[in-house]
């Protein structure tokens, strides 16, 4: 099989296609014919060498849609999707015309959604479940602030806030385009603005007063005092991110007192089986529409892959998608 490759850390530069062995469906494994793999973030971090448990050589990429094509008898020809902590980092990816995975990492994709569709979800849902609704426990009639709410994760936090009845203030530097999913379910939205009132200020304005429930922010570093700052008393503030600085100075005493509590979530640590199980969670969702992805915005075959990786690295607005 053709699959993009690099054996070196380093711009997308280093990304090059070679022919590699086709992966065999052994015992509890399968075998995905990828009709589609977005590029993440992520990804171009990866092949940056930012992710410290990445083995090289390595095929890269996270997040999936395709057709099982070898495994066990039941799920082969079957249409599915998938993302993993695992998968482009320590086992080959999706930027590949075929993947292996352990069966257990097998989930069937939403027939509502296309395989381009399918493959810009992974990532950003999974990262927004995990830190809005496994590590802040968010719940009905609570108030959430996302900052990067523009963004895949942010946008994906949005929705599923929303589904859980909170109302949701979105934070970013430019607002959710009318095209966006994330557009139709933020309740108010707050613009980062040097020259605006401090975010907390606003936050308090437009929630009657009073701080934020739960903060996700999806920017971290530069955004945290902010983002503490628009707590309300015994507020959680989820961090999955560092952007700009991995350290930041925190006032203890005002911490302490107003009884905050800083969490990290980080979707690296789940492996495609893990991923796969909330996958299945959401894909009610999806079938009925209450959840979408972020529009794919530009599609690339596989011997442009270097264009695909650059394009995201340039925080191109939309999803990028390779069709292997």
């Amino acid at each position: 099989m053709r699959a993009l490759r690099f054996d070196r850390f380093g711009n997308p530069d280093v990304l090059y296609v070679a022919d590699v062995p086709d992966p065999v469906a052994a015992d509890g494994q399968a075998v995905v014919a990828v009709k589609a793999a977005s590029v993440n973030p992520s990804d171009v971090k990866n092949v940056a060498g930012a992710m410290d448990w990445t083995i090289l050589p390595r095929v890269p990429g996270r997040d999936f849609a395709g057709v099982v094509v070898a495994g066990p008898p039941e799920w082969v020809g079957v249409e599915v999707w998938g993302t993993g902590g695992d998968i482009g980092f320590t086992l080959d990816g999706s930027h590949a015309e075929l993947l292996g995975v352990p069966v257990s990492a097998l989930a069937r994709k939403p027939e509502s959604l296309s395989f381009d569709e399918a493959s810009a979800v992974g990532v950003n849902f999974v990262t927004g479940w995990l830190g809005a609704v496994e590590t802040a426990k968010l719940e009905k009639g609570e108030t959430i602030v996302v900052f990067g709410v523009s963004g895949g994760v942010g946008g994906a936090v949005a929705q599923i806030a929303h589904s859980l009845g909170a109302r949701v203030l979105g934070v970013d530097l430019v607002a959710p385009s009318a095209s966006t999913p994330a557009a139709a379910v933020i309740d108010e939205f707050i613009r980062l603005d040097p020259a605006a009132p401090a975010i907390g200020t606003e936050v308090r304005r437009l929630n009657g007063g009073r701080g934020a429930d739960v903060v996700y922010d999806a920017v971290g570093g530069v955004t945290t005092p902010a983002a503490l700052d628009s707590l309300a008393r015994r507020g959680r503030l989820v961090v999955i991110s560092a952007v700009g600085t991995r350290t930041v100075e925190i006032d203890l005493r005002d911490f302490y007192h107003r009884e905050l509590r800083l969490l990290g979530a980080d979707s690296g640590k789940l492996d495609a089986s893990a991923s796969a199980a909330r996958l299945a969670l959401l894909t009610p969702q999806f079938e009925t529409g209450a959840f979408r992805p972020l529009p794919v915005a530009l599609h690339f075959e596989l011997a442009e892959s270097e264009p695909a990786y650059q394009a995201v690295a340039n925080h191109t607005p939309g999803r990028v998608v390779i069709r292997p």
